[in-house]
């Protein structure tokens, strides 16, 4: 039975409760925003189970299992990794470590190297570190830099699960990925030489006077990554593979010795807040995506143009993991192609190339605009919040950052690419 509109009612309400409490009311958002996240959950599944009889809602339930069992397991994984930069953070070098992480992010993903990465990258520049520096490595680490590879970012890992082969996305996006990531690294490496002229002579002399040194403990936790991101491709049993990496991550913890955690400042709320949040925002969006995946022939969505726009913006806010995979469906659908058929999926990347480039590169990209995009955006905000470093919040992110410099960008691919 097609849900009612009303019913998407909980998912705007949760939007504009992550946007706007945290600055209205931040001490009761942050007592009860659990609270608030599962109240608006349990409005949708009651909905589903209840008055439209329904169980869609069951499968956001697995999906949500599935996304934080791999988001818990390499928070606490990568928890247990203490990388430290000694030395001059100047423009150069943190531009350098911020495309390292965009390479990196196609072999561990980007929630791995996110997590891996975003605590020596706060510590190497804690002496003048800024919203600007959380922003950017969200947007290149955390989301664009993983476009290549299925491992990279959750939805095209959703692809590769519905039979496009492994390697056919890096030949396709790879002009694209780079153009990208070079416009956001260069205007990075501008924004970060004002910002360092900008710093106090105290604070150049301190960094200059510290030799230039990497220290890296707790090496053995790469194993445990490398099990972890192996067991991703496990799809049976049901909930072998979430088994697996929480067991995985249990064993890295237990191991892991308490004076790196100490360093990393590590502790469990940002994955917490994280988990909470994301309960409601998988549950809540179910009737979204499903009204969107009944109604795509009512809008006349048949072109790339009209792929890229409407799978980036959705993507933003709907999570782009299962954003992809609803656009995904129904321009398949349109040619009476069928997703659950390999056969149908290799015929559909052969005729419709484009249409396949244009979903794929949006979700990943968009996945930037807001903190809900995609997984790890929320775990940086959570883990810089943590260690008291100042981060806009939802609606700021919004207007200060992700609009004016990505949206441009995003413009630009279109016009080059997909047009």
């Amino acid at each position: 039975m097609e849900p009612h509109f009303i019913s998407v009612l909980p998912f705007i309400i949760l939007l504009l409760a992550i946007a706007i409490m945290p600055f209205a009311a931040p001490k009761f958002w942050h007592n009860n925003f659990q609270y608030v996240s599962l109240s608006l959950g349990v409005v949708t599944v009651c909905y589903y189970l209840y008055i439209s009889k329904g169980f869609e809602i069951l499968l956001s339930v697995e999906e949500y299992i599935m996304f934080i069992s791999l988001l818990t397991a390499l928070y606490v994984i990568s928890g247990g990794i203490y990388i430290e930069l000694k030395g001059l953070a100047t423009p150069l070098r943190n531009t350098i470590f911020l495309a390292i992480g965009a390479v990196l992010s196609n072999f561990i993903g980007t929630t791995g190297a996110s997590m891996l990465l975003i605590r020596p990258f706060i510590k190497t520049n804690k002496l003048r570190v800024t919203n600007f520096h959380i922003v950017f490595f969200i947007f290149i680490v955390s989301n664009i830099g993983g476009a290549l590879t299925p491992i990279g970012d959750p939805p095209l890992f959703l692809g590769f699960l519905k039979g496009i082969p492994f390697f056919w996305i890096i030949d396709k996006v790879f002009i694209k990925w780079i153009t990208a990531l070079l416009i956001l690294l260069t205007l990075f490496y501008i924004f970060d030489y004002i910002n360092f002229k900008k710093a106090p002579i105290e604070i150049a002399e301190r960094e200059i006077k510290a030799k230039e040194k990497l220290t890296m403990s707790g090496l053995y936790n790469f194993l445990f990554l490398t099990i972890v991101i192996g067991s991703v491709f496990i799809t049976k049993p049901l909930f072998l593979r979430e088994a697996i990496m929480l067991l995985t991550a249990f064993i890295s913890y237990k191991l892991t010795k308490k004076e790196i955690h100490l360093k990393n400042s590590f502790n469990f709320f940002p994955i917490k807040e994280v988990a909470w949040l994301f309960i409601g925002i998988f549950i809540t969006m179910t009737p979204a995506l499903e009204l969107l995946r009944l109604h795509s022939k009512d809008i006349g969505l048949n072109s790339p143009t009209q792929y890229y726009w409407f799978t980036g913006v959705l993507s933003g806010f709907l999570d782009n993991a299962p954003t992809y995979l609803t656009f995904l469906t129904a321009a398949m659908g349109i040619y009476g192609l069928d997703i659950n058929s390999i056969q149908n999926v290799l015929q559909f990347i052969a005729e419709h190339e484009k249409h396949v480039v244009s979903i794929s590169i949006s979700a990943v990209f968009f996945g930037a605009m807001t903190y809900i995009g995609n997984g790890p955006n929320f775990m940086v905000k959570a883990i810089a919040k943590n260690q008291d470093v100042d981060t806009p919040g939802f609606v700021e992110y919004m207007y200060k950052y992700s609009i004016p410099i990505l949206i441009p960008v995003y413009i630009l691919i279109w016009l080059l690419f997909i047009y």
